[in-house]
């Protein structure tokens, strides 16, 4: 008999825990797909492939349009006041506010806008990828001092150089990203819309 309570307890938890990490999971394929309508249409306008935005956007705010950066950075995509006032006048965004990057699609027309701007930057590397990712998270004046000798065109020894760890592991964790919605497909990563 107290065998049997023993197991009737214990198959209790394990059908609580499934269900927590079932709704965990729910609550998290809801929460990356939130966006999805805002990031491909900013894809689209820019011709960024969208499984890049969406994973910058996953990396810079957790899909949260009213996240706040310690440096003035706002929004899905962060996008710091310099970028947005630079998009703005390239766009004929007027009149343009701050405040108007709490706006999701408007964030993400301008952190995109600029995430091409910075893949463009970088075309006689071998990858751009890497330069444009540092610079979207550091600044384009580090990238410059990382991108010495073979660095300046080899995206692996470029990754290599980067000194600030939070950086380098920015750059490695969108690129991760990016496969892993790569992989599942842009279809089935926007499978909301």
């Amino acid at each position: 008999m107290k065998v049997s309570r023993r197991w009737k307890r214990w198959l209790i938890v394990l059908f609580l825990l499934g269900g927590l990490v079932a709704s965990y999971e729910r609550w998290r394929s809801w929460r990356e797909a939130s966006q999805d309508k805002v990031i491909l249409a900013a894809a689209a306008r820019y011709g960024v492939d969208p499984a890049l935005v969406k994973a910058v956007v996953w990396r810079e705010s957790w899909f949260n349009p009213d996240a706040r950066g310690r440096a003035g950075e706002t929004g899905l995509m962060q996008v710091g006041k310099d970028a947005a006032t630079e998009w703005a006048l390239a766009e004929r965004v007027a009149p343009f506010t701050q405040s108007h990057l709490f706006d999701p699609g408007t964030n993400t027309l301008a952190g995109t806008w600029y995430l091409r701007r910075m893949l463009r930057r970088y075309p006689h590397t071998d990858n751009p990828l890497p330069y444009a990712l540092a610079a979207y998270n550091a600044g384009a004046t580090h990238v410059t001092r990382w991108s010495k000798g073979s660095a300046s065109t080899n995206s692996a020894a470029f990754i290599q150089r980067i000194d600030f760890p939070s950086t380098k592991k920015y750059v490695l964790t969108v690129i991760e990203q990016r496969r892993r919605w790569t992989r599942i497909g842009v279809s089935q990563a926007f499978c909301s819309l």
